[in-house]
C-alpha cells in the first residue's frame, strides 16, 4: 500500500512526522506538504503562479518534499508528479488544532483531503485537539507554552489505517474527519456527524494610535490562555449529543466523522 501524508502546519511541523510514524509499518509512505503554515487556507490552489518543489528532511532524517503553494497544491503535487503511482491513501495531518463542525470547509488540512477524493484516492484528515484548559502551561519566566504529545493520535490514527487496510472504505464514504481530543477520557472512537456551528466569528477592531486600522478574528496568537480557556468554556454549550463537538468537548473521545464530497441536497419539489 502507498499512503500520501501532508498537512497544512508545514513540512517542518511535528504533527506530519507523527502521522508518517503512526502508519509507516503498513505502507510505503511519502511525505509532500506546504513549505510553511497554510492553515484555515480551504481549498485553495495555484493556478496561476509556478510551484517550487523541493526536498528536504523530517526531524527523524526521512525524506519528506516541500511544495510553495497550499495544501490541496501539496496533494496534487505528490499524486500526480512525486509518487510513481496514484496512492491508495491520502492523509493530511495530524492538524495541531480541532477541526470540526460546519467550519471544516476554511481548513487547509480538511480540504487538503477533499482534494484527493477529487482525483479519486480516499482519504482521512486528522487533527489533534488541544485542550487549552490542560495543554497550555506556564514556564518558570511565567511565558505560556504547549506541552502536550501525539502518542494517543498516533495510535488512533494506526488503528483505523489498519481496519481499512483490512476492510476499505464504508459504501458511500470519500474521507474520513478525525478528531483526537489530547485530554481524552475514553480511547473509545465515536461516530460523529458535523456539528451546526464552532465559533462565531467576531471582527475584532485593534485600531493603534497611528489611526491605521488592523482587524483580526479571535484565537490570534496574542490571546491569553485565560481567553482560550473561556472559549472552549463555551463551546461545550453548543453541541448536540451525538456530535463532533460534543465527543471532543463534552465526553473528550475521539470523533470520527465520515464524509463524502457530494454536498447536493435533498431533491426540491418547488
Amino acid at each position: 500500500m502507498n499512503i500520501l501524508i501532508s498537512n497544512d502546519d508545514g513540512v517542518n511541523a511535528a504533527g506530519i512526522l507523527a502521522a508518517k510514524q503512526a502508519v509507516e509499518d503498513l505502507a510505503n509512505v511519502y511525505v509532500v506538504a506546504p513549505d510553511k503554515n497554510n492553515s484555515s487556507v480551504g481549498r485553495r490552489i495555484s493556478l496561476f503562479k509556478h510551484l517550487k518543489i523541493d526536498s528536504c528532511e523530517l526531524e527523524d532524517g526521512s525524506p519528506a518534499c516541500s511544495v510553495s503553494g497550499s495544501p490541496a497544491d501539496a496533494v496534487i503535487v505528490g499524486a500526480d508528479y512525486i509518487m510513481d503511482e496514484k496512492p491508495d491513501l491520502v492523509i493530511t495531518g495530524i492538524n495541531q488544532g480541532l477541526n470540526i463542525s460546519c467550519d471544516i470547509t476554511s481548513s487547509g488540512t480538511v480540504c487538503a483531503a477533499l482534494e484527493a477524493v477529487s482525483l479519486g484516492i480516499p482519504a482521512i484528515a486528522v487533527s489533534l485537539f488541544i485542550d487549552p484548559k490542560t495543554s497550555y502551561k506556564q514556564d518558570e519566566n511565567g511565558e505560556w507554552y504547549m506541552d502536550y504529545d501525539f502518542n494517543f493520535a498516533k495510535k488512533v490514527l494506526h488503528d483505523l489505517v489498519l481496519k481499512i487496510i483490512d476492510e476499505g472504505f464504508p459504501k458511500g464514504v470519500d474521507l474520513f474527519n478525525l478528531n483526537i481530543p489530547t485530554n481524552y477520557k475514553s480511547q473509545e472512537v465515536k461516530i460523529t456527524y458535523l456539528s451546526h456551528k464552532m465559533i462565531d466569528k467576531k471582527v475584532i477592531d485593534n485600531t493603534n494610535e497611528e489611526k491605521k486600522e488592523l482587524f483580526n478574528y479571535p484565537l490570534d496568537e496574542n490571546q491569553e490562555s485565560d481567553d482560550l480557556i473561556m472559549i472552549a468554556s463555551d463551546l461545550i454549550k453548543e453541541y448536540e449529543e451525538g456530535s463532533d463537538g460534543y465527543a471532543l468537548l463534552v465526553e473528550k473521545c475521539p470523533s470520527l466523522t465520515p464524509l463524502n464530497v457530494n454536498m447536493t441536497s435533498k431533491k426540491l419539489n418547488w
